[in-house]
C-alpha cells in the first residue's frame, strides 16, 4: 500500500509540476494578446477577439497552474499561528483542510461537467451519463453554446480546460493528503 501511495504521489506531482512549469509562460501569452489589443486599437481597427482570448488565457493560466502552486506550497494561507506549529501539528491541520478542499473540488468538478455538457448542447440532468454516452456513441453533441459577445466564440473549449484543471487539482489535493498522512505516520514516501 505504501508503494502504491508513493507511486501515486510521484506520478501526480511529476505531471502537475511539468504542466505548471509550462503554464508559467502563459503570462507572456496574455501580455502578447493584450499588447496586440492595444496596438490594434491605437493604429488599426480594434480586434474583436483580443479581450475574450485574454480572458480565456487567464483562466487556463490560473486553473492549470493551481495544482503546481499547491504542490510548491505557494498558495496563500493565514499564517498567524501556523508557522510556530510543529511539523506534526501542521500535518494534522493540512490534512483536515485538504479534506475540505477535496470536497469543494468534487463539487466544482461535478458542476463543471454539467456546465460543459450544457455548452455541448445537452439540456438534461445527468451530465455523467451524457459524457458516458458520448464515449459509447449513444449520445451526440447538440447545438454548441457560444459567447454573447460580438466575436461569439464557442465556450466548450475553455470549459474543458477548466474540467481538466479541476481534475488535476483534485489529484494534487489527494497527493497532498497522502503526504500529510505519511508525515503523521512518520513514513518517508520517497524511499518506497
Amino acid at each position: 500500500m505504501r508503494r502504491l501511495a508513493g507511486l501515486y504521489v510521484r506520478v501526480v506531482d511529476a505531471v502537475n509540476y511539468r504542466i505548471g512549469r509550462v503554464m508559467m509562460y502563459g503570462i507572456f501569452v496574455m501580455m502578447g494578446i493584450l499588447l496586440w489589443s492595444s496596438i490594434s486599437k491605437t493604429f488599426f481597427l480594434p480586434s474583436l477577439w483580443t479581450l475574450e482570448i485574454a480572458q480565456f488565457a487567464m483562466v487556463a493560466y490560473y486553473i492549470m497552474g493551481g495544482p503546481y502552486a499547491v504542490q510548491l506550497g505557494a498558495n496563500v494561507r493565514m499564517d498567524l499561528f501556523y508557522h510556530n506549529w510543529s511539523v506534526r501539528k501542521k500535518a494534522w491541520f493540512d490534512a483536515f483542510t485538504v479534506l475540505l478542499l477535496i470536497f469543494y473540488l468534487g463539487i466544482l468538478l461535478y458542476g463543471g461537467l454539467g456546465s460543459t455538457a450544457y455548452s455541448l448542447g445537452y439540456w438534461g440532468q445527468e451530465p455523467l451519463s451524457y459524457f458516458a454516452g458520448l464515449l459509447t456513441g449513444s449520445e451526440e453533441i447538440g447545438r454548441l453554446e457560444r459567447s454573447s459577445t460580438a466575436w461569439r466564440p464557442y465556450i466548450w473549449p475553455i470549459k474543458v480546460v477548466m474540467i481538466v484543471g479541476f481534475f488535476l487539482m483534485l489529484l494534487q489535493a489527494i497527493s497532498e493528503l497522502i503526504k500529510d498522512i505519511a508525515t503523521l505516520r512518520e513514513v518517508d514516501l520517497h524511499v518506497v
